[in-house]
């Protein structure tokens, strides 16, 4: 097909993301304001609004050597963004790019599946089969900055005209839902792109990592106490409301029922997604603080520890990488069966517990925190996250198209990969109760996110936090302290385990847990400061 110029093959292209690139956004406009004559009147408006912005947008990407390269580019990756806004009802905001890029190949393998081809062969290349065999008469390079400038100025014309017959509706599109213009194909993933890249580099360009907690000791009072040895697990993906202790109807979590836990109900995360919360609960800053780059370039809890010079830190991680936070630190990858020795249709969590009596050996004088960045209850692949003994929920959904299985289904997969997390758990304490007449010893569980198993249509995680449901961010969290410890008062701290804590305790907690003595410690944030024992 033969075109007059660059731009009449972006209007074309424009038209196509409008009808079949935001069907997501356009049936979520629906649901959101629903039908009437005023309300029909003002999508077509929107539509037209959305042509013209795209249009605009594709315009000044086309110049002789960029027009088709760009076309497709935008293409191919708007059919993988309406994939996934479609079958799991998530957005593309700078977080979740962070999260895709963040992801591992087995990971993405989790997410293959026969209607993400067909989504992608049918809005990504056939589209791009036919631009790339488009034929263009270009214009010149003055003459298509004369016509970008025209197209500019009109466009934005007769967008303000329509903003000014529809005021009312687009006051309350632009104040009162946020979360559909997130999902705008391919403009919101576009400039979230933009987002990404400034905090992720430009933030970067000559930044020096900021050194925190040089004044790290151990406290005097506690240096010829018994040395401690603790565990945190970093759980993956693992909600409040699938425990048993609180008040979930199966008992999920069987092994652990038997053992002294302390469950925390009301604790919630950092982030929605592990590239947001990992880094942050490890981070110096709050929620409401943390950045990407802010974190990044600033040493962190496990840093602040090894300052001390008295307490060994290991990262051992069996997900998608520590996110930056173990730059610093002894880490080991058991992602392969290379390094780990439990791996079946996958490595298994429980790979991370061998050799461990070696590197404690190695590290006998001195107190040591070992951290285990569990693979989890990771999504969407649920019936994978364990081994075939743990299936004991039937019928189990087994595909990564979870919105074509049934919530009984969904959810009995996720409970048996729970069931697995237990018994993982279960041997952590296992191991430490073999050394709890040498060390003091301690296992806290903290999940990093939630997840959603298709309530209201939405699924897995990674949602801005303003609009993510309650089952993204409430999240699992557990405490288990060895019987002859004597550096906490069990009961107490049973007394206050119902308050709302979040990953904003955990930077203080591990202090405090350590007796470290720090002007950065604040005792108001540490879970444990009203029951720790007084030397």
């Amino acid at each position: 097909m033969k075109f007059r110029n660059q731009y009449t093959l972006a209007a074309l292209i424009s038209a196509f993301f409008v009808i079949f690139g935001n069907i997501v956004f356009f049936k979520n406009l629906y649901a959101t304001y629903g039908l009437s004559i005023g309300n029909i009147l003002a999508f077509i408006s929107l539509a037209l609004s959305l042509f013209l912005l795209v249009l605009v947008f594709l315009s000044f990407l086309s110049y002789k050597y960029t027009t088709k390269s760009f076309l497709i580019i935008i293409l191919i990756i708007s059919s993988f963004v309406s994939y996934f806004m479609s079958s799991y009802n998530i957005v593309v905001n700078h977080e979740m790019i962070r999260n895709v890029i963040d992801t591992d190949l087995n990971e993405s393998l989790d997410l293959l599946s026969f209607k993400l081809v067909l989504y992608i062969t049918l809005l990504g290349l056939i589209p791009s089969i036919f631009v790339l065999k488009a034929k263009i008469n270009y214009c010149s390079w003055g003459k298509g900055l004369i016509i970008n400038a025209k197209l500019l100025i009109a466009s934005l014309c007769i967008i303000a005209a329509i903003l000014f017959c529809f005021s009312k509706f687009y006051t309350s599109f632009f104040r009162e839902h946020k979360e559909l213009r997130m999902m705008i194909n391919p403009i919101y993933w576009v400039y979230s792109t933009g987002v990404y890249i400034k905090k992720t580099f430009f933030t970067q360009q000559n930044a020096t990592l900021k050194i925190v907690g040089l004044d790290a000791k151990i406290s005097a009072s506690n240096a010829i106490d018994k040395k401690k040895l603790v565990i945190m697990v970093v759980g993956e993906a693992l909600r409040a409301d699938k425990l048993p202790f609180n008040g979930y109807h199966r008992e999920t979590m069987p092994l652990l029922s038997k053992e002294d836990i302390i469950n925390f109900p009301n604790f919630y995360s950092c982030g929605t997604s592990t590239a947001v919360s990992v880094p942050c609960m490890f981070s110096i800053y709050d929620r409401n603080e943390y950045e990407y780059s802010k974190g990044i370039n600033t040493e962190n809890i496990l840093d602040v520890l090894k300052h001390t010079g008295e307490i060994s830190v290991l990262w051992r991680d069996n997900n998608s990488s520590s996110k930056g936070v173990a730059t610093r630190v002894d880490y080991e990858d058991f992602r392969s069966a290379k390094f780990n020795p439990v791996c079946d249709d996958e490595c298994r969590d429980e790979g991370m517990l061998v050799g461990l009596e070696d590197y404690i050996s190695n590290h006998k004088d001195k107190n040591i925190l070992i951290i285990l960045h569990q693979m989890g209850n990771h999504g969407p692949a649920y019936y994978k996250r364990y081994p075939k003994r743990f299936e004991e929920y039937l019928p189990v959904c087994k595909t990564n198209q979870l919105e074509d299985c049934s919530s009984e289904e969904i959810n009995n997969a996720y409970d048996n990969s729970i069931l697995y997390t237990d018994y993982f758990l279960s041997q952590v304490i296992g191991f430490l109760k073999q050394y709890s007449n040498k060390y003091n010893t301690a296992m806290i569980y903290m999940s990093d996110h939630g997840e959603s198993l298709g309530e209201a249509g939405i699924y897995l995680h990674g949602l801005p936090y303003f609009i993510a449901p309650d089952e993204q961010k409430h999240i699992a969290s557990l405490m288990w302290f060895g019987n002859k410890s004597d550096f906490t008062d069990l009961e107490k701290i049973k007394s206050h385990k119902n308050n709302e804590f979040s990953h904003d305790n955990l930077f203080d907690t591990l202090l405090g847990l350590f007796a470290v003595d720090t002007n950065l410690y604040n005792k108001d944030k540490d879970i444990l400061s009203a029951a720790r024992k007084q030397p």
